[in-house]
């Protein structure tokens, strides 16, 4: 082995024994810091305990009445309505299809065969109107019996004043019957009465459209010759049509033909079309689990067309209800809760029982009575207030005779300053340790206290989120310095109490918010 080789190998080897060392040092020295700050009890049992549900956790939360000044007020935004008595309507919202109306289709077809000569309607889907003329068509057999009520017109003229008996009148039956011949065929009245006057035989007799509307289908071309069975043309007549709603089964009960609905179109913004149910098909998409509910609508304009996408609103009158504006329904995990005003800024949660909406209202039925104000706006602000308070037992009212010692408590609070500085500053989501500075209204420190911190977040329910608290007992390290670690468990905004007591008495109390980073 060389010099170079033996010199590489020792090398190694001390870097190795080096690292060595150095990890063991860095081991015990994050025991030594974790150990000294580690969480509080309540913390490490919360961190411990699976997460609870944010249903259950809100469900916990009890909610107390809370007082605000009438600046707070006006700076978050409370806003008062009146829960009233309403006529309400149920919307049933659903998507649909135009058709065309069958009742409103007509067919065009030939009664004796012939050859088509001039076709005037050559496209589908064009528009024409009643009367205009479609095609015209010569045909042997309608020149043969025009040709006959002409002879029978005559006959009858000739025999009119003969003196045998039975000889006129079977002429004129012979007339009216080659008449009814030809009205028979759908000869309009116009052409026998040009037939008449001018005692000519049409040669190339003219069919006109039978309905104002489009032309859905066309076979007819020039020189084609055609049977009584071939079907020419059809016209849709779309002055009304039928929207085909698709309706979940379950809104089935709630709906009645002749209910009243509102249909709209993308492609026509802020224009509504009137309707009603005519019927409901008695039929369930099995892939879907809706019926077609057939729904008849004035078409001003031909606006609506067949195939068009709609949006449909079905009104379904549901007589007088209890309502409040939605907006003062506060969803919390189980619960649905509004705030009743007691007046001078005090607010009390009620938990509420709802029907569904109308509109915008939401339809009570239990836990309110008409005429009561409650809160139409920041509901989930007062709510997150009331949810802090009674977490810190802020609103709890002394017991009877406590007054004076209220008093006391209040001022030796007011005698004591609590100052907090956090490591990180500011501090995170995760651990985080806590300093809080105790003194007098001198400003000595304050040793041999009790200090708690206590950190609250509100739930947010439009969030999924439930609400966290997290306390920390702080220890006396001397000179007034109090000192504790403990977890914060998201980011944001916490709300944050303070409390010192010694001897058994509050002697300082301060309550603030806090942001923290980190993500939620």
């Amino acid at each position: 082995m060389t010099n170079s080789s033996r010199n590489y190998k020792i090398a190694f080897f001390l870097a190795l024994a080096v690292i060595v060392v150095l990890a063991a040092v860095l081991a015990f020295d994050w025991h030594d810091t974790h150990r000294r700050i580690a969480p509080s009890a309540d913390t490490a049992n919360a961190m411990a305990s699976p997460a609870p549900s944010p249903a259950a956790t809100v469900a916990d939360i009890p909610l107390t009445p809370v007082q605000l000044t009438p600046e707070r007020m006006q700076s978050i935004g409370v806003k008062l309505g009146t829960a009233e008595i309403q006529g309400v309507s149920n919307e049933i919202r659903a998507a649909g299809n135009v058709e065309i109306d069958e009742r409103r289709v007509a067919y065009v077809q030939t009664r004796f065969p012939g050859w088509i000569r001039n076709v005037y309607a050559g496209a589908s889907y064009q528009f024409i109107r009643k009367d205009e003329p479609l095609f015209t068509i010569y045909s042997p057999e309608l020149v043969t019996t025009q040709q006959e009520y002409l002879l029978a017109k005559k006959n009858v003229e000739a025999v009119r004043s003969s003196s045998v008996s039975g000889v006129a009148e079977g002429a004129q039956t012979l007339l009216a019957a080659t008449r009814q011949r030809l009205e028979q065929w759908d000869v309009p009245a116009s052409e026998i009465q040009k037939l008449e006057s001018t005692g000519k035989v049409i040669t190339d007799l003219t069919f006109n459209s039978p309905v104002t509307g489009y032309i859905t289908e066309r076979a007819a071309l020039p020189n084609m010759y055609v049977q009584p069975d071939t079907k020419l043309y059809t016209v849709a007549d779309l002055s009304s049509v039928w929207v085909s709603a698709q309706i979940f089964q379950s809104d089935l009960g709630r709906i009645k033909p002749g209910d009243s609905a509102v249909v709209t179109v993308d492609a026509y913004p802020g224009q509504t079309f009137s309707g009603r149910v005519r019927d409901i098909v008695p039929q369930i998409d099995m892939n879907t689990r809706t019926a077609r509910v057939r729904i008849a609508s004035p078409n001003p304009g031909l606006k609506l067309k067949p195939g068009m996408y709609v949006n449909v609103v079905l009104q379904i009158p549901l007589g007088p209800k209890l309502v409040v504006p939605s907006s003062a329904v506060l969803h919390a995990g189980l619960r649905q809760m509004i705030f009743v005003s007691r007046g001078e800024g005090v607010f009390e949660p009620r938990e509420v029982q709802t029907s569904g909406q109308a509109g915008d209202k939401t339809i009570i039925t239990k836990g309110l009575k008409a005429g009561e104000r409650i809160v139409i706006s920041a509901s989930f602000l007062i709510d997150s207030e009331s949810q802090l308070q009674a977490a810190a037992g802020a609103f709890a009212p002394p017991p009877p005779g406590a007054g004076a010692a209220a008093a006391m408590n209040q001022d030796a609070a007011a005698q004591a300053k609590l100052e907090l500085t956090t490591q990180p500053d500011p501090p995170r989501k995760g651990s985080n340790i806590f300093h809080v500075k105790l003194t007098d209204a001198a400003g000595s420190s304050i040793a041999g206290a009790q200090i708690n911190v206590t950190f609250f977040m509100p739930a947010m329910p439009a969030m999924g989120m439930a609400a966290m608290k997290a306390s920390v007992d702080l220890a006396d390290k001397g000179g007034g310095i109090y000192e504790g670690a403990g977890e914060l468990g998201s980011g944001g905004t916490w709300q944050v109490t303070i409390t010192a007591q010694k001897n058994g008495h509050v002697i300082g109390a301060r309550h603030f918010t806090l942001n923290a980073e980190g993500g939620m």
